[in-house]
């Protein structure tokens, strides 16, 4: 056996371990109800391998949906050992973001999108607000479109400006009704309304 073969043997166990410390896979079911959320993942050459640990960042979560592609860290090679350092599904992934801009999505098509400018956008079929104290938006413009309607479960709802529609401001219709005048019975005319709106 020449000095080649030898190291060739010799190495083999090495570099099987680094060969097998990155793999990639695809999610065959979650378990979400423990502390680190664990996986099962299909690896690429058929193998099964069941509870590891996927690890995400703070502040943020989600499920993973079987068949989303997954890379997975086995330490040291260690097939025992591994931990997700990351899941994609390039099915549902918001495409065409500008440098700098972040989007939460889910193949639903909902996403919250943080795009150039300083610009949000939240697109959803139902959005659903609950503040249990103060809640504070501050934006030079906020846009709602609403198919079907906007509804509001509170005693007071209070605004430092006017309100407008399509006819006008809320401080345009007190001034039209605050002197407004109706015929009279009997001819004439009414006088305007005792109470000012």
């Amino acid at each position: 056996m020449d000095l080649q073969e030898q190291l060739r043997r010799f190495l083999a166990p090495l570099t099987n371990r680094v060969r097998n410390m990155v793999v990639r896979g695809i999610v065959k079911m979650t378990n979400d109800d423990k502390k680190i959320q664990q996986i099962q993942a299909s690896l690429l050459a058929g193998e099964l391998k069941s509870g590891i640990e996927h690890y995400q960042n703070y502040g943020f979560t989600s499920n993973p949906l079987p068949g989303m592609e997954t890379a997975i860290v086995f330490f040291g090679g260690d097939r025992s050992n591994g931990v997700i350092v990351g899941i994609g599904d390039r099915q549902f992934r918001l495409k065409s973001l500008k440098p700098g801009e972040v989007a939460i999505y889910t193949d639903e098509g909902d996403f919250l999108k943080f795009e150039r400018g300083r610009k949000v956008t939240l697109n959803t079929l139902s959005l659903t607000v609950n503040a249990t104290q103060e809640m504070v938006l501050n934006a030079q413009k906020i846009a709602v479109t609403a198919s079907e309607k906007v509804s509001f479960q509170t005693p007071i709802i209070q605004t430092s400006g006017d309100v407008c529609d399509k006819n006008g401001t809320m401080q345009s219709i007190r001034d039209t009704f605050n002197i407004h005048a109706h015929p009279g019975d009997s001819g004439g005319q009414t006088g305007t309304p005792t109470t000012n709106m």
